[in-house]
């Protein structure tokens, strides 16, 4: 069936199916450039892995790599870093064999497209302009006739009234006559209009809309077909990488099947084989014969071996008070808010993780009140968006908050600098004993002072590479919100805090909710997003995290 024939009045229709079907292929496109880049990082992943398992040269690792277990493990490490180089195959072919190729067919698609209902819409352009033709001079020449009529009747009054003049009867005359000719001339325009517009209509419905529809026809079964072919290229691509990843694992069992567990063995009594022949028994050596002991001697021996089980009871005994201190502050749930019913490795933890959380909590604050401030100017500056007074209350209550930040921290780091001089005047045998509480707390805590190391009493290194950083990216701002047409994607964003959007244009988040990114800053602190197509808006960028998809039209290339 043809599209010409079957669907000359679809016109809208065709439009709107005609940008799905290029939408479809826009999300295959996608979806194989992210497969691409799972097998990419799925690479480099069995690669870096193989490489830290691989016997380091000049170590003891080497030594031990003679036994058949080890050489085994050593073939499969080479044979998955063979493995992973056919999944950086498979990523490079999807990337060079579909995601360019299609990328480039796409963009073709669309430009024609373009064409093709351009020169649509000229077409109907200009059967419009013939129908308003024809309308005017159909109103035209039914407006004459009414007129003449009209002078007709005049005349014929005028010639049967004995009371007017000969002239004036002449003059209606001439003027009916006027009138019927302007009639006549409004029919035959009338006539010639019609008989144009009909040929228009007719070169319109069965030549040019036809061929138009036939051309798109044409060009949506050239992309199914080309994306049947895509389907199977993609499939192929797994396809040839099927046989040498055989192989690997065909290596790998070989190598399995090589272990011998006795030629281990025997080369492990190669390896520690001293030569020596075992010890003889050893004689009798009677010291009896010398010895003369007192009843006082045996009953202190006696005494002083029954006081010697006492000794673990009294280190037990030692330890007994703090652990019945844990227990019942546990049981009460009472934890002092200086942690002192804490060992004091143990405290100086909390008290360290205590002042981290209060020190995010301010720059926390201090983030909404740069957001705040920015939006504060630029309600100044354009009154209709917002009101600026409403934002300058906020101001108030977030400055206010940060100074109580800061004094609970000055008052949690006078105790940890408290702990901390304890510490350091300990001795060595105290160093000696923290070990006991440092051992109830492996877990590494971040954002420690930088002059404190590791140490046998417990303490230990600031690893900064452990904190996560945040990374805003400038984006562009723009305060215009009617815009005609919505705004493409171009790109993503998560919200790392909640943002109430109260004010005209903005949009309210919740942490941790994910959004589309439709306008970037352009450097007053705001990035404008969408939920869904009625509900869009402006938020603080300092607020999410902004990932930009480097193809979309208007995404900035150091994203």
């Amino acid at each position: 069936m043809s599209w010409g024939t079957e669907l000359w009045d679809q016109f809208d229709n065709l439009e709107k199916h005609t940008q799905w079907g290029i939408e479809v292929l826009e999300k295959y496109i996608k979806f194989v450039k992210e497969r691409a880049e799972i097998e990419s990082n799925y690479a480099k992943q069995l690669r870096n892995l193989s490489k830290k398992y691989q016997t380091k040269k000049n170590s003891k690792e080497e030594e031990e790599s003679k036994y058949t277990s080890c050489k085994a493990f050593q073939t499969t490490l080479n044979e998955m870093n063979d493995y992973a180089g056919q999944h950086e195959v498979i990523s490079e072919n999807a990337a060079s064999l579909i995601t360019v190729e299609l990328t480039r067919f796409v963009q073709e698609l669309k430009q024609e497209r373009k064409q093709h209902f351009h020169e649509g819409r000229k077409a109907q352009q200009q059967i419009e302009t013939c129908w308003k033709q024809l309308e005017a001079s159909k109103r035209r020449f039914e407006r004459d006739c009414k007129e003449a009529e009209r002078a007709q009747q005049h005349f014929e009054k005028m010639d049967a009234d004995i009371n007017v003049t000969k002239a004036d009867v002449e003059k209606a005359r001439q003027q009916a006559q006027i009138r019927h000719q302007m009639s006549d001339d409004s029919k035959g325009d009338y006539s010639s209009v019609l008989q144009k517009f009909n040929r228009e209509q007719h070169e319109h419905y069965f030549t040019h809309i036809p061929g138009i529809f036939q051309k798109l026809q044409d060009m949506e079964e050239k992309r199914i077909g080309r994306m049947g072919e895509s389907l199977k290229t993609y499939a192929d691509i797994d396809r040839q990488v099927v046989p040498i990843i055989g192989k690997c694992l065909d290596g790998i069992t070989k190598s399995a099947e090589s272990i011998s567990e006795k030629q281990d063995s025997q080369m492990v009594v190669e390896s520690f084989k001293s030569g020596f022949e075992p010890p003889g028994d050893i004689d009798f050596e009677d010291f009896t014969q010398n010895m003369k002991r007192t009843v006082s001697d045996t009953s202190l021996t006696k005494a002083d071996s029954k006081s010697d089980p006492k000794v673990p009871s009294k280190s037990r005994n030692k330890l007994w008070p703090f652990i019945k201190k844990n227990k019942l502050s546990l049981k009460l749930g009472s934890t002092p808010e200086d942690f002192s019913n804490l060992p004091p490795e143990q405290r100086r933890k909390k008290l360290q993780q205590k002042v981290d959380e209060l020190n995010k909590d301010i720059q926390k604050e201090i983030d909404q009140r740069d957001a705040l401030t920015k939006m504060r100017d630029v309600y100044t500056k354009n009154p209709q968006m917002g009101d600026a007074a409403s934002v300058g209350q906020k101001l108030v209550e977030i400055g206010n908050n940060i100074e109580k930040l800061r004094v609970e921290v000055q008052k949690f780091e006078g105790w940890l600098a408290e702990v901390e001089g304890r510490l350091s005047a300990r001795n060595d045998s105290s160093r000696r004993q923290s070990g006991l509480y440092d051992t109830q707390n492996t877990q590494t805590v971040n954002n420690c002072a930088q002059d404190r190391e590791s140490s046998p009493d417990g303490s230990y290194t600031e690893d900064h590479s452990q904190e996560p950083e945040v990374k805003v990216t400038p984006t562009e701002f723009d305060d215009d919100f009617d815009d005609e047409e919505p705004l493409p994607t171009i790109g993503t964003c998560k919200a790392i805090y909640p943002f109430d959007g109260e004010n005209e244009g903005t949009i309210s988040v919740t942490e941790g909710e994910i959004l589309k990114v439709i306008e970037e800053d352009k450097g007053d602190g705001w990035t404008r997003i969408r939920r869904s197509e009625e509900d869009e808006g402006y938020v603080p960028t300092s607020y999410i995290e902004v990932y930009l998809d480097r193809n979309a039209k208007g995404a900035m290339t150091y994203i």
